[in-house]
């Protein structure tokens, strides 16, 4: 079954077509910028109201536009009551009308897109793209999901509760994944960890009646939630190293990742994976049990995980030219997730182990208290220098101690001489912050040879 042309989906809507109706986009965009040929604009009513750049998408290529109102753009028109509603309505309809046999549903604290990406080779399934995880991006993906897909896999994700809730009532998921669940949004939640917990109880709450869930068996949270009197209609299954679903025998392989067996009451098989980190040979334990227990085969779900490559800013490694390395995982950051990739730094060769950090977002009252044990934490473990900058710096750097330089900002951690031109030469240096702090920015400077100027770490040719 191809896309909806705009007649199809006006019947599906309850809208109303002005101009060709044959028409039939890719996909819908939600920013006039950046739309993709054969899209449509839908323009959204938020802080800045979209139907104010649907001349500027119709310059940049779209082939019509979803409105309340009609507008005086040369393109075809998808009128709509509420271009909000209509968003989520053909998400959700495009799921029922080309729906796989198989659908899941990941979330959690940290780790769900690597996870998503694991889960989606392991069961050879369509995938929401990049980070396309609240209730817009879902269903904007949804709307162009393709017909006879075997499986499809959604990254869930929430800051607030009840977000969970409204995304699985667009796409009731049949099998459900919890990575984990942390303090990553805890000032949202006046419950505190509990309320994070319920919030993301919302995915398993949202299964179809009889679905599978999993979750790590060492994580009292997701136990928390699978003892829940509502969730007894659901089966939880644990993932650990002693469980029946899990792994056993890891080890690190330095450069090329890491190495498990993948145990399941159907016997072992093993995993070379290429992500590096224990915290992703969990995750790939949960994404492979997750896919075995759907039924997809042991030995096949091991070698498509096998295949999996780590995506910028989700553990890629960059070869620095005096001899280190570059972990490049600056997409986020929580205070899990960073003592997670900062253990997995540390299982690389190279030389001295040292951090360029961003502070966390969205940690409330506790923020000061979180940045400091992170501190802590990365002194304990092994690093041996911290560069970070923003709001919370010097409560993170007074957690770790000596050898710790704080930055208010990017603009000041690039410019000092004793910020990032003064990192040591083949040096293994962790990259990672909130998206807020754009951490990224810090990767692009240190993998840029005419930055450097022959003073720090520079990339080979």
């Amino acid at each position: 079954m191809d896309f909806w042309n705009l007649d199809q989906a006006a019947r599906a809507l309850r809208g109303r077509v002005l101009g060709d109706g044959a028409v039939r986009p890719a996909g819908l965009s939600l920013d006039g910028r950046t739309i993709a040929a054969n899209e449509a604009f839908l323009a959204l009513r938020a802080e800045r109201d979209g139907h104010d750049f649907a001349a500027q998408a119709a310059a940049q290529g779209a082939v019509a536009l979803v409105v309340d109102h009609q507008l005086p753009v040369a393109l075809p028109q998808l009128v709509v009551r509420d271009t909000l509603e209509a968003l989520q309505a053909w998400g959700r309809l495009r799921l029922e009308a080309v729906r796989p046999p198989a659908v899941f549903a990941v979330t959690g604290s940290v780790g769900k897109t690597s996870t998503k990406e694991l889960l989606a080779a392991a069961v050879q399934g369509w995938r929401t793209p990049g980070n396309r995880n609240n209730t817009l991006g879902l269903p904007q993906a949804l709307a162009s999901l393709p017909a006879g897909q075997g499986a499809a896999v959604l990254e869930m994700g929430m800051s607030t509760p009840g977000e969970i809730a409204t995304l699985v009532r667009i796409a009731p998921p049949d099998f459900g994944l919890v990575t984990c669940i942390g303090t990553a949004h805890i000032e949202n939640f006046a419950e505190g960890q509990e309320g994070i917990a319920r919030a993301k109880g919302e995915l398993v709450a949202g299964l179809r009646p009889g679905g599978t869930w999993v979750h790590l068996a060492t994580d009292r949270w997701c136990r928390w939630l699978a003892d829940q009197p509502w969730a007894a209609e659901f089966r939880a299954v644990r993932v650990g190293e002693r469980e029946p679903y899990g792994w056993a025998e890891a080890s690190s392989l330095g450069l090329r990742g890491g190495r498990f067996l993948l145990r399941t009451p159907e016997g072992e098989a093993e995993v070379r994976l290429r992500l590096p980190g224990a915290h992703q040979i969990r995750n790939a334990a949960l994404a492979g049990s997750l896919a075995v227990l759907a039924g997809f085969p042991l030995e096949a779900v091991a070698a498509r995980l096998g295949a999996v490559e780590p995506e910028a800013g989700r553990g890629r490694l960059h070869p620095l030219a005096a001899g280190g390395w570059l972990l490049d995982e600056s997409y986020n950051a929580s205070p899990d997730s960073i003592l997670a990739c900062a253990a997995a730094l540390l299982e690389l060769p190279g030389g001295e182990p040292v951090a360029v950090l961003g502070c966390m977002r969205e940690q409330g009252a506790e923020a000061t208290r979180l940045h400091g044990e992170v501190g802590a934490g990365l002194r304990t473990l092994g690093v041996r220098r911290i560069w970070i900058f923003g709001d919370h710096a010097k409560d993170l750097a007074e957690g770790f101690g000596a050898d710790a330089r704080a930055f208010p900002d990017f603009e000041a951690l690039r410019d000092d001489p004793a910020g990032l031109s003064a990192l040591p030469a083949g040096a293994r240096i962790l990259v990672k912050g909130s998206r807020h702090w754009r951490s990224e920015r810090a990767v692009a400077w240190l993998l840029d040879p005419l930055q450097a100027s022959g003073t720090g770490p520079q990339t080979q040719d």
